[in-house]
């Protein structure tokens, strides 16, 4: 073929094919950015504690005695003035027989002496020296009928009996453990936090209780009392709350991990930390602003689980940098990169 001929084929072919579109000027290094958006914020502190009976007594008797009856059963629930134990009393009612016999004669001798010095019979301390002897006995009276009384145990407070340590029959002394009586409707967790948030802790405030015994499962309750004075060892403040436990699920003794609410806020705005560039003493973030970079400096406040909460610096809507940050420098031009595609439609300086 002749070369005239074939540089006009090449030609007409090159002029035949589709013509590619102009490529677009490229916007800048790619990186990945999130909106910042307000959201609930709760800031806590986190303790370990101690779940305690809200009340909790040992029954034990004043007086030596031999125990007659029993009158509950083990893991029963009892109310405040119900009859737990009964001791056998013979010998005490035999001496609260013997001084109301010697108060009755001692009676009769006073009621003589005062008739004999009405009648000028008798003198005046003849009658004082009955008087003295009634009132004596009348004493005795008294102490016979507490002694007596003290034969019988009540409930001091409304709660579930323990685990009894005798039986009819035992021989008891004045002070012997008996059965230990608690009171489980409402509970008690003791726990310590440190100094530095001696201001923050107020009576009222919410707690939440987890144990190991209910995993998942979380007690609320308020603070009701303090310590007057810091533990000097370990610079912390004993505090008390009170969980309600109608359903007698938690017992006392477990191990409870406490979760004190210091503040709750509805519209915090919350920055993944890896956003923020720390800089000496200060700190930053990469805001996208008409597709580019600026260097913003952020007072930060509360961490929580991996994010950092902006007190100031930006506003709901803004667009900040989340990784690739090395790779930028103020004023570039940047291709945004939504870590939520969500957000990517959404209204900012972006």
């Amino acid at each position: 073929m002749p070369l005239i001929t074939r540089s006009l084929l090449l030609l007409l072919a090159a002029l035949s094919a589709p013509v590619a579109p102009a490529q677009e000027a490229p916007k800048g290094l790619p990186a990945e950015v999130v909106r910042v958006q307000p959201q609930p914020l709760v800031r806590d502190l986190e303790a370990i504690g101690s779940l305690k009976a809200n009340e909790s007594a040992i029954i034990s008797p004043e007086l030596t005695g031999r125990i007659g009856a029993i009158h509950f059963q083990e893991g029963q629930p009892v109310t405040r003035g119900d009859k737990l134990f009964t001791l056998e009393d013979s010998s005490y009612r035999a001496t609260l027989a013997e001084v109301e016999a010697s108060r009755r004669l001692s009676q009769v001798e006073y009621d003589q002496a005062e008739q004999l010095l009405s009648r000028k019979l008798g003198s005046q301390h003849e009658r004082d020296k009955a008087q003295a002897q009634l009132n004596i006995y009348r004493a005795r009276v008294n102490r016979a009928r507490t002694e007596l009384e003290k034969m019988t145990l009540y409930a001091p407070f409304s709660g579930v009996m323990g685990l009894r340590n005798v039986s009819v029959g035992d021989y008891v002394r004045a002070g012997d453990d008996l059965v230990e009586l608690v009171d489980l409707e409402r509970l008690k967790v003791e726990f310590r936090v440190p100094e530095v948030y001696l201001a923050q802790i107020n009576v009222g405030q919410t707690v939440e209780i987890t144990t190991d015994a209910f995993p998942g499962q979380i007690f609320e309750g308020e603070i009701y009392a303090s310590a007057p004075r810091l533990d000097e060892r370990g610079r912390s403040l004993q505090v008390r709350a009170r969980i309600a436990n109608p359903d007698g699920k938690l017992q006392p003794g477990l191990f409870a991990r406490v979760r004190l609410i210091l503040e709750r806020k509805d519209a915090a705005l919350m920055l993944p930390e890896q956003a923020i560039l720390p800089q000496g003493q200060n700190f930053f973030v990469y805001r996208v602003e008409d597709g580019k970079v600026a260097q913003v400096a952020v007072t930060l406040g509360q961490r929580s689980q991996g994010q950092v909460e902006v007190l100031s610096g930006l506003e709901a809507g803004d667009v900040v940098v989340t990784a690739g940050q090395l790779k930028l420098r103020p004023g570039a031009p940047l291709t945004p990169i939504f870590v939520d595609e969500s957000q990517a439609t959404a209204g900012g300086r972006s």
